[in-house]
């Protein structure tokens, strides 16, 4: 699935078993040159939760034991996905999180989902590489909307993404932004505005691809 492909997987990682101390915690932090990173249990295979370089900094600061066991600090012990869960389920749990742990089908660690990994499926999504333009088209989000746009875009130029925004935001705005294909020329474009705003869509912004490469 294309979550798997996304992930990187646990004998990858730098991580901390739960009989760790701080002290050997925060010196596997500062040679890794992470500011996070995951903590296991004593098998390897169970997520417990993750490790900030910057929490254990504070309790050192406050002169705590630095002896303690790693789990002392633990945090985001909930904060996980499945290899099978859906792209809206780790746009909700990765939020401000560096990375969000994976597991298995088995409920064991599988590995980590960066942020940078889910930003460069994102910018895949775009196409930019294979664009002319990109059209930000508002609309009124009624039923029929995307599928009266795509068709008059469709006779002049090929689609070579859709992205559509605001969902959740405003009932009555919707920003639909359509990646134009690479071979499309200025007077398609002019043609293709022409069009969409003739049927009462805006085109509220164009970004030239082909002047940005």
């Amino acid at each position: 699935m294309l979550l798997k492909t996304m992930v990187h997987k646990k004998q990858d990682l730098t991580t901390v078993t739960e009989s760790n101390t701080l002290k050997e915690a925060l010196q596997i932090l500062e040679s890794s040159g992470f500011r996070c990173i995951p903590i296991l249990d004593e098998s390897n295979q169970t997520f417990l939760g993750n490790i900030y370089k910057m929490h254990i900094y504070r309790h050192q600061a406050n002169e705590g034991d630095m002896n303690l066991p790693v789990t002392h600090l633990l945090k985001n012990a909930t904060k996980f996905i499945h290899v099978n869960s859906s792209f809206f389920q780790v746009f909700f749990t990765i939020k401000e999180l560096p990375y969000i742990a994976v597991l298995d089908e088995d409920n064991y660690f599988y590995g980590i989902l960066t942020h940078s990994s889910l930003l460069n499926m994102l910018s895949q999504s775009w196409n930019v590489d294979k664009g002319s333009y990109v059209l930000t088209i508002a609309s009124t989000g009624k039923q029929g909307d995307l599928a009266n746009i795509t068709k008059i875009i469709s006779k002049y130029s090929n689609i070579a993404s859709c992205i559509t925004l605001d969902i959740d935001k405003d009932e009555f705005i919707r920003r639909t932004l359509i990646t134009l294909a690479s071979n499309t020329s200025k007077q398609t474009l002019d043609t293709i505005i022409s069009r969409l705003e003739n049927k009462d869509f805006k085109v509220v912004e164009i970004e030239n691809l082909i002047n940005d490469k």
